[in-house]
């Protein structure tokens, strides 16, 4: 046999190498914001600071005046006020010094896109040229790298304490910064000694594939190119994981490639001998099947939709002197009831901000119209009108009841007022960390009350059948009853739609009335649904019952709220203490440029 030829050496071009980590210049910044959207909110602050191979080489801190009024959501996050800002300069001061001291840098920053998007969209609006940097995103890195042993999540916060750094982040922006450069280190640590050593392939990095995840591609074939529900099983035929996707063979192949980089999917993908899929008519099926499937088998790998029994309910009790208390489930019972909520401490949260407000009674034992007890302490204290003493009769405390049953169930624009004039003067007091727990329990309330006054109109309406154009031409059907999906159908193109909707109602599943306001399925499953009806594009084919909700309810209050703290909340979270907060100089301050 001939001998094969000796392999040519080949030499890499500098092109080849790439830049060298330890050449690169970055410049890590963070921002504050008056809310989450950068095309409606503004910047209050910019931190930012330079580095090369390890050393600083200098930094760029200033507020900005945004010219708009800050939400007192921001101010309890963030310590910066509108006093603060007032004699600061403005952006179209603040962002050209930026750029510049920015200038041929790699930009760095901990969910990046929030912070870029702000800062190109500024650009724009200035009529900047944005310069096009390479960005790096410490949170996505992170969550290739940093495992759930290592740190509950992926968050600044948690990231900072992990790796030690020497800056604590405390949502102002240098601050932030500083401690965004000792991660970035961090990292930078970790990918050397998995062979990441320039530029071009920190750009390219990907968690490799295990052997175990080559091993079982196989898995992938056969399956349908359908739109659909998959489930991988053990050995003994038990669900490992649920996943639904419009293409369940496609979806379920990338599990054995380098885009999936989530660690516990590789161990599941390790242990998995099957893949069973199930093909659904629609999309908002295959959702719900996936939710069922995860509530009745709790797969292992699956992290979210595994426990729906711990939802709980808050209730307005029905007695002469009622109460809110905290219950497992909805009984007929004429009560009225809020949630659920997705776990005990939230509807604590909701409770206690009705309590902020509204003067109820907080004690247990049922109280009678004429037996008298002693009064509790609350009573000393004037926060209750002490009826179990004879203090209220039941008409007087009847008012007060009303109160609390509007917030919960009624307008509650009110009473959301009420408890944010009180965080804006804890604010103003800087009494930060009892106006942050304030918030909690606010958006608490208005959570739970929200998703109350919208799933009950649903869960009280025998039918409901809507449509949808589908992707590829004719309707996608759903018949809904009592707020859990009944059935399902596609109407292909060319043909009668009102034929479908005819057989779709009498093969739907038969369901039973529930006790409401409780849907007669998974709450989560109701608001899958509500969420597809809410699409823009859908009609209402035939209706049964009511869908109505309250027009200053909770909903109105939780979508203006949200968003400023949404932003805010996946940068770095609500688990740092806000009672450290400091001040900044109005003015830009750059050293060692």
């Amino acid at each position: 046999m001939p001998s094969s030829p000796a392999p040519r050496a080949i030499q890499a071009t500098f092109d080849d190498l790439g830049t060298a980590l330890h050449d690169v210049t970055f410049v890590v910044v963070d921002l504050e914001t008056t809310g989450g959207s950068a095309q409606t909110d503004e910047i209050t602050e910019i931190g930012a600071v330079k580095v090369r191979a390890g050393e600083q080489l200098g930094e760029f801190q200033t507020l900005v005046n945004p010219g708009l009024p800050i939400p007192a959501f921001i101010s309890v996050l963030t310590g910066i006020t509108d006093r603060m800002v007032a004699s600061a300069p403005r952006i179209d001061t603040v962002l050209p010094a930026f750029l510049e001291f920015a200038r041929d840098a790699v930009l760095v920053a901990h969910n990046a896109p929030f912070d870029v998007t702000f800062l190109r969209t500024n650009a724009q609006r200035l009529g900047l040229p944005w310069p096009g940097h390479q960005v790096v995103d410490t949170a996505h890195l992170a969550r290739q790298l940093v495992t759930r042993d290592e740190a509950p999540n992926h968050k600044l916060s948690s990231l900072a304490r992990l790796f030690g750094a020497a800056t604590t982040p405390d949502h102002r922006a240098l601050h932030d910064a500083r401690a965004t450069v000792d991660v970035l280190h961090a990292l930078l640590g970790r990918v050397g000694n998995l062979g990441v050593h320039t530029l071009e392939e920190l750009g390219s990095y990907s968690a490799r594939v295990t052997t175990a995840q080559r091993r079982k591609r196989f898995l992938a074939d056969g399956l349908p190119s359908a739109p659909g529900v998959y489930v991988f099983k053990d050995a003994e035929q038990r669900p490992l994981y649920v996943g639904t996707s419009v293409d369940i063979r496609r979806r379920v192949r990338t599990y054995f490639t380098s885009s999936e980089q989530r660690t516990r999917m590789a161990e599941m993908v390790g242990i998995a001998e099957s893949v069973t899929p199930i093909v659904c008519a629609t999309a908002l099926e295959a959702q719900v099947r996936e939710l069922r499937l995860i509530a009745e088998h709790k797969p292992r790998y699956n992290r979210r939709s595994r426990h729906p029994e711990r939802s709980v309910w808050v209730k307005l009790t029905v007695e002469p002197f009622p109460r809110l208390s905290i219950v497992k489930e909805v009984r007929g019972d004429g009560a009225h009831y809020v949630g659920p909520f997705s776990g005990r401490q939230q509807a604590e949260q909701a409770v206690a901000a009705v309590h902020e407000v509204v003067p109820l009674r907080q004690c247990t034992q049922r109280l009678s119209p004429t037996k008298r007890v002693s009064a509790c302490a609350l009573a000393e204290m004037g926060r209750c009108g002490a009826p179990c003493t004879g203090g209220q009769t039941v008409e007087e405390y009847d008012a007060v009841v009303l109160r609390a049953s509007a917030a919960l169930c009624g307008d509650a624009e009110p009473f959301v007022r009420s408890l944010e004039e009180r965080m804006a003067h804890l604010s103003e007091q800087e009494r930060y960390e009892d106006a942050g727990a304030l918030r909690d329990r606010l958006l608490a309330l208005v959570r739970g009350a929200a998703r109350a006054q919208h799933l009950a109109p649903l869960a009280a309406s025998p039918e409901i059948v809507a449509a949808r154009r589908a992707d590829s031409g004719g309707w996608e059907m759903v018949c809904v009853r009592y707020g859990r999906l009944a059935g399902s159908a596609l109407s292909p193109r060319g043909t009668d739609p009102m034929a479908t909707v005819e057989s779709l109602a009498v093969s739907a599943e038969v369901v039973a009335a529930p006790t409401g306001p409780a849907p007669a399925a998974l709450p989560e499953e109701t608001e899958k649904i509500l969420r597809w009806l809410e699409t823009p594009g859908v009609r209402l084919v035939h209706l049964e019952g009511a869908w109505t909700c309250p027009v200053n309810g909770a909903g109105r209050s939780r979508d203006r709220l949200e968003p400023l703290v949404r932003a805010r909340e996946q940068v770095s979270g609500f688990d740092e203490p806000h009672g450290r907060l400091l001040s900044r100089p109005p003015k830009a301050v750059r050293s060692g440029v």
